[in-house]
């Protein structure tokens, strides 16, 4: 008989016990949901935008054993297009193209001459910091030199190099902002009875849209 009781005590002792550590032990609380990965600004794709500016170009004028320099600074417009490709560690390549309009014309009696119609195609190189990207690039540039007299008229396209560098800020992920500076020299040409050679600094802003 005292052995029963003895076994059930330690039994009923056991039983306690047991339940004092299952309610001492909580069960661990899950792991939090992990947030949704928010993708990084990506500069890759392609864009187009307007941009506007000023030019201050210098034409060296030879003619007839004669020879002086000639300013020819005005406003500019125009549009771009490119490509950006990610290279990956920041880094940023593409091509680009542009087309626009220099009211740069100077008058000499009867005569009046300067640049309209101008372009480039470049290659660009830069290094994105956040949402900006910093660049420099240079390629082919073009300008349409056009010379007016009594009687005559004449439109020379002169080819040449083009050099710059600026900075593109992301506003949105789809709308960014420029400026830049650009060095041209569109070599020379012969204008009327006049050969020329033309180079020109540039300082410009545009705006531009990702797609």
């Amino acid at each position: 008989m005292l052995k029963v009781l003895s076994s059930g005590v330690a039994l009923a002792l056991l039983l306690t016990v047991a339940a004092r550590a299952a309610d001492a032990v909580q069960a661990s609380p899950a792991p939090p949901p992990e947030a949704a990965g928010v993708p990084s600004f990506s500069w890759a794709g392609g864009y187009v935008g307007l941009h506007a500016g000023y030019g201050w170009g210098e034409g060296d004028a030879a003619a007839g054993g004669a020879t002086g320099t000639i300013d020819f600074d005005g406003g500019r417009f125009g549009g771009f297009a490119g490509y950006n490709f990610d290279l990956g560690s920041s880094l940023i390549a593409g091509i680009e193209g542009d087309l626009g309009y220099d009211w740069n014309e100077r008058e000499d009696g009867t005569e009046t001459f300067g640049t309209t119609i101008q372009g480039a195609i470049r290659g660009r190189i830069g290094y994105a910091v956040d949402r900006a990207l910093i660049y420099a690039a240079g390629g082919w540039a073009a300008a349409q030199f056009s010379f007016e007299d009594t009687g005559v008229s004449i439109e020379e396209t002169m080819n040449g190099w083009t050099v710059g560098a600026g900075i593109d800020y992301a506003v949105t992920d789809r709308l960014f902002a420029r400026a830049e500076y650009r060095y041209n020299d569109y070599g020379s040409a012969d204008i009327g009875p006049v050969n020329i050679d033309f180079t020109q600094h540039v300082v410009q802003a545009g705006i531009g849209l990702k797609f």
